[in-house]
């Protein structure tokens, strides 16, 4: 079972920037995986932010961070990457990478459901 390790979280104001990462124990350009950031804030339910599927690139945004929010992934280095700008206070939220080990499916889920490996996550905290 693959393990997930984030880190990256942290305050700022809003507009700010933040990268968040996600150390994945595989080899991510060998063995095929979605890995997603999802995030939670206290009192709602968690939702999916963005989602890359390993073995080509393809990814998937919520609309609510479409065009501020960038994933990528570092085989090298077996991370993948969540690069947040234009921050809002609505961001706030403890953030989540998670995987799922699988063929390519024809297209890149954010739905936390379809995930089955968690990390821990990390914090983010935007102010106004």
């Amino acid at each position: 079972q693959v393990q997930l390790v984030e880190s990256g979280g942290g305050s700022v104001q809003a507009g700010g920037s933040l990268r968040v990462s996600c150390a994945v124990s595989a080899y991510i350009s060998r063995h095929m995986y979605y890995i997603g950031w999802f995030r939670q804030a206290p009192g709602k339910e968690r939702e999916g932010v963005a989602a890359i599927y390993t073995g080509g690139g393809s990814t998937a945004y919520a609309d609510s961070v479409k065009g501020r929010f960038t994933i990528s992934q570092d085989n090298a280095k077996n991370t993948v990457y969540l690069q947040m700008n234009s921050l809002k206070p609505e961001d706030t939220a403890m953030y989540y990478c998670a995987a799922k080990s699988s063929v390519w499916l024809g297209y890149v889920s954010i739905n936390p459901q379809n995930y089955n490996n968690w990390g821990r996550g990390t914090q983010v905290t935007v102010s106004s």
